[in-house]
């Protein structure tokens, strides 16, 4: 890991369970040792040294602050339509560590309404992303209920399709990605701007992949 992730880094921290399990069995930290730790929310690297650990619990001291931010260079916001939440929490790792900003989940015309996403571990997902890619934010997430909603909020999207055009240049509105079973045709008769991708048909979580890659990296 990078740093370990504390939402409140006060003066003073007792760290138990997968953190102190971390210090204490993998990296096999001993007193006085410096850890580094962000809140994932204000830039900053809170270095911290153990004055105490044992088999339940670590005790660590602020000895310093630094304003080191490591976020994405671009900034991308992708619409994804919701596919099985097993699929999209396998590939939110690799989409934090491209750099994707923002993802909207839609409840797009073929999305299966039974699939519900747990904000809780999607979080959880991604915080323990970002200890390791060294990132200093995570992903915003926010979930929208129809697509409607979706051409509402962010009337000015690029849509992923076949009759698309191929991504040559920088993209900077939204990228709706569509489920497994693509879009509806009452759907298609809001996209104005159309992207594509070279090759055979994709997976959408392939596609979200790929498109958040070729934008950013």
């Amino acid at each position: 890991m990078q740093f370990l992730y504390h939402p409140d880094p006060k003066t003073n921290l007792i760290l138990t369970g997968e953190e102190h399990k971390y210090l204490f069995k993998v990296r096999r930290t001993k007193p006085n040792e410096s850890v580094n730790i962000r809140n994932l929310k204000d830039d900053y690297l809170y270095i911290y040294k153990i004055t105490a650990i044992n088999k339940k619990e670590a005790y660590l001291s602020l000895i310093d602050k630094k304003l080191k931010p490591n976020k994405p260079h671009k900034f991308l916001h992708i619409g994804w339509c919701i596919i099985d939440p097993k699929n999209i929490e396998k590939i939110l790792p690799s989409l934090n560590e491209i750099g994707v900003s923002k993802i909207s989940f839609v409840y797009c015309d073929f999305s299966q309404k039974n699939f519900k996403l747990k904000l809780s571990r999607i979080e959880k997902i991604l915080i323990n992303s970002s200890q390791q890619c060294g990132r200093s934010d995570i992903i915003e997430i926010e979930i929208l209920n129809s697509s409607k909603e979706f051409f509402k909020k962010y009337p000015d999207f690029y849509a992923l399709d076949f009759n698309g055009k191929e991504i040559t240049e920088n993209i900077n509105s939204p990228v709706l990605i569509g489920p497994e079973g693509g879009f509806s045709d009452k759907e298609k008769t809001y996209f104005t701007k159309i992207l594509r991708l070279n090759g055979f048909i994709l997976r959408s979580e392939t596609a979200v992949c790929s498109v958040s890659s070729k934008l950013i990296l």
